[in-house]
């Protein structure tokens, strides 16, 4: 059960009896799998009948051996990603590849073009200034980060050696999407390499990994929990040297030494593992975007039939994986974060940039979840409207 805030009632009143726990919509860290963490559970005291747990296994042991190479060799299975692409771990969140993309690929004369559309978006941009010339190619701080560009509203710099985008943005609630919910991506001249940013929407949907030079993910949404970051990055641009770094930061040398140069987060990791398999048991990423574009169309139908709701995210752009609404108030938007946690339904209060509710439906969120929460929507306007 989740623990209760101060502003919640000291307990929900609905727990569910499938699992005993109640429905998580936090944007991050966020759901994770029921049955991944019974894995966990029964692992951390002792893991694959090694008789220690696996927070306590050294991370050149045997044990640990396998399971950092089945995490890599699950994750190239799930993303079909090609033998010339590295798939990384690190620490620091994808806040710290804000600057580790260019303190690693940007040359302190070469120019990167960045598209900001949204909140992470804005500090990609703000902490890559430092390394070179950062050309911005999209602001969407106007139009306050409902949309997605087109191409004909992109002004490229003509000369980059990167362009940076976020696909997902989890605290506006907006995508690189098309109609049908797939990956849309802008058409980026000159060869630049596209880098990306795929925090809150890595592994909801099939991507074809040749389209960038680099992807990267924090893990607390869709890959794993907080502590570790999925990087993706082609090995041409590893044997880019713009500058002298220290080893812990350089792509080149986590490669090298399968990222562990020093002792990496050992449990994360095994957490991302153990939802790698978890996303292959579901049939891969075409069978989550099947039931994640299902699972959407149940909050957004409410959306769109009513009144009473005002979402954020234009209808273009709409995230599959965060689902940004208000009330008429925020009177209303409090009663019904209030009210929503006592039916079971907890982390539903917005971004404070953004206000109003935040509804993420990450691979790991049960279909009923979503239905719980559009019946509820339903339900409150009755009440209110």
């Amino acid at each position: 059960m989740t623990t209760a805030t101060a502003s919640a009632p000291a307990k929900s009143a609905v727990i569910h009896a499938a699992s005993g726990r109640i429905f998580n919509y936090s944007a991050g860290p966020g759901v994770l799998p029921d049955e991944v963490i019974r894995q966990a559970q029964e692992e951390l005291w002792n893991c694959r009948g090694s008789g220690i747990g696996i927070m306590e296994h050294s991370h050149r042991a045997k044990t640990y051996d396998a399971i950092l190479a089945e995490a890599i060799a699950d994750c190239r299975k799930i993303g079909s990603i090609p033998s010339d692409y590295h798939v990384l771990f690190m620490t620091g969140g994808a806040t710290s590849q804000n600057f580790l993309v260019p303190a690693n690929i940007l040359g302190q004369t070469e120019t990167a073009d960045y598209l900001t559309t949204g909140y992470w978006a804005e500090r990609s941009f703000e902490h890559a200034q430092m390394y070179g010339n950062i050309h911005e190619a999209w602001d969407g701080r106007p139009h306050n980060h409902t949309f997605i560009p087109s191409d004909a509203e992109i002004k490229w710099s003509g000369k980059a050696v990167y362009a940076h985008i976020c696909s997902n943005n989890t605290i506006y609630g907006t995508q690189w999407r098309n109609s049908d919910g797939s990956v849309r991506l802008p058409k980026v001249p000159n060869n630049a390499a596209l880098v990306c940013d795929m925090c809150s929407d890595i592994f909801s949907r099939p991507f074809n990994v040749r389209d960038f030079g680099i992807v990267y993910a924090g893990a607390q949404k869709n890959v794993g929990i907080a502590g570790v970051s999925l990087v993706i990055v082609r090995d041409e641009l590893l044997q880019r040297e713009p500058r002298e770094l220290p080893l812990m930061l350089q792509y080149r040398v986590m490669a090298k030494d399968e990222s562990r140069h020093n002792t990496p987060p050992v449990f994360p990791i095994y957490m991302s593992g153990l939802v790698f398999k978890w996303i292959l048991k579901q049939g891969g990423l075409a069978a989550l975007h099947k039931t994640n574009v299902e699972k959407a169309k149940l909050v957004y139908d409410v959306l769109d039939s009513s009144k009473f709701y005002q979402g954020h995210a234009r209808p273009d752009s709409r995230s599959l994986m965060n689902i940004t609404f208000r009330t008429p108030s925020e009177e209303l938007d409090a009663k019904f974060i209030v009210e929503a946690f006592q039916h079971g339904m907890d982390q539903l209060k917005g971004h404070r940039v953004t206000g109003g509710m935040r509804a993420s439906l990450y691979n790991a969120m049960p279909r009923a979840g979503a239905e719980a929460l559009a019946s509820f929507m339903r339900e409150f306007e009755r009440r209110n409207g």
